[in-house]
């Protein structure tokens, strides 16, 4: 059964780069009927805030990503301290007491001798002597990993066979010197406990999958893993930039009170470096269906906000006004009805575009047309009875025989009488939900 988790950090608010990692996920357990874990990593109790937390939540519940359970992993440190315990007591794990300064020193001149910035695993050859003279001294020590030096090699849904020799990575960092879990360590542990059978992130952690693989051994009671890598590109900006470096403007929750709709996001970031292309589908289901991490391209795709708005656009098109009603009244428009929906929707990037509509269709405005002998003679000619569709192309008809205008010259003073715009919809839906008293109003007040 697939099994994936999504694991933020309550350190900041989710962005645009944290919801694609979650709706891979997320869309990847739809696909196949499987089960999406959320997993708040808090183990840096310092960093950590209630309030992230909560927006992380927030930001689920508005995207529509809905997950099977939940848990923080600082209700696990116990656990932890266990697996610590027990691969202190295999060898797998060993304390260093060297500082930040004499790390770098050391890698500095592994460095301009030419050599890899390798740990060199001088922390394994102290005497018990040494080592409680470094904590007289007033040192902690950090725990690293013992890898094995051997190959690591796996199978990738994304990038293909990937390899690594062990003797040339680093032993990773597991607990920081003031007592601290790494993620390495707790997520291998959380993997293993909850059955994860996918992990999908990001390209950035690739090296981290390497020196995983073995830990996921160590911990499995030295019996492999089960579990199957992917790893996606990293979104730039329009310039090809890390679209980490300007991630201030695309919190979740501030391109929520923008007015982006959760599904432009989704539709947007499902398809953005895939081979599939990039159309508006109005459920995470639809998007679901034809999500399949084959189509990844190892060309890091590029994040527009242009796109995404243009996505927003063609959005309202589609979408049903069973759909955006409650999104109407929410925003107060609560006197718009499925008729004035489908009337304008093509004419708004965003739920706020609808302010000047609601003017024209229940309000006052005061037209831009000067001429006041064409309205007047429009004014005459306004069909009497119930209004519907065909009784715009009426209206026209008789203007047209009575003055000769024809075109823009007919249609242009009209439109900016009633609507006080230039363009907008087709006139012949506008005019019945405008009324007829508004529009002898409207054609008088010149």
């Amino acid at each position: 059964m697939v099994r994936v988790r999504f694991a933020p950090s309550p350190t900041g608010y989710l962005h645009i780069g944290n919801a694609r990692a979650a709706l891979i996920n997320y869309l990847y357990a739809l696909r196949y009927g499987g089960d999406f874990i959320l997993r708040i990593d808090d183990t840096d109790l310092e960093r950590s805030k209630p309030e992230y937390e909560k927006a992380i939540y927030q930001d689920f519940e508005w995207l529509g990503v809905k997950y099977s359970e939940t848990f923080r992993q600082s209700e696990r440190f116990e656990r932890y301290h266990q697996i610590k315990e027990e691969l202190i007591k295999n060898g797998k794990l060993y304390p260093c007491y060297e500082t930040t300064e004499e790390l770098d020193f050391k890698r500095k001149r592994q460095l301009a001798k030419g050599q890899p910035p390798i740990y060199d695993r001088s922390s394994l050859l102290l005497t018990d002597l040494e080592k409680d003279a470094f904590e007289k001294d007033g040192r902690k020590p950090h725990w690293r990993f013992k890898l094995d030096h051997e190959p690591i090699v796996w199978q990738d849904i994304i990038r293909g066979e990937v390899k690594y020799n062990g003797a040339q990575l680093s032993d990773p960092v597991l607990i920081r010197a003031d007592g601290v879990f790494l993620y390495s360590l707790c997520s291998v542990i959380d993997d293993i406990d909850y059955s994860i059978s996918h992990i999908i992130r990001g390209e950035d952690h690739v090296t981290n999958t390497a020196t995983q693989i073995q830990l996921f051994k160590a911990v499995n009671d030295g019996k492999d893993f089960p579990v199957t890598f992917a790893h996606t590109t990293l979104l730039m900006d329009e310039d090809g930039a890390p679209l980490s470096k300007r991630l201030g403007s695309l919190s979740l929750g501030q391109m929520r009170d923008s007015g982006v709709e959760p599904m432009a996001i989704a539709c947007l970031l499902a398809r953005l470096g895939t081979s599939l292309p990039i159309e508006p589908l109005l459920t995470l289901n639809e998007l679901a269906s034809s999500f399949d991490l084959s189509t990844f391209s190892r060309t890091p795709p590029r994040f527009s906000e242009k796109d995404l708005w243009a996505l927003n656009h063609k959005l309202y098109h589609l979408m049903p006004f069973s759909q955006i009603q409650e999104r109407l009244k929410t925003n107060g428009f609560e006197k718009f009805s499925e008729n004035h929906w489908r009337a304008v929707h093509d004419n708004i990037e965003k739920i706020e575009d609808l302010e000047p509509w609601e003017s024209i269709f229940f309000g006052k405005i005061r037209g831009t047309c000067s001429d006041n002998d064409f309205l007047k003679i429009a004014l005459d000619l306004l069909p009497a009875g119930s209004w519907a569709e065909e009784t715009w192309g009426i209206w026209t008809q008789s203007i047209k025989e009575k003055t000769g205008r024809k075109g823009k010259d007919l249609f242009m003073p009209l439109r900016q009488a009633l609507t006080a715009m230039d363009h907008g919809p087709e006139m012949k839906m506008l005019l019945p939900l405008i009324g007829s008293d508004k529009v002898k109003e409207r054609l008088c007040a010149t």
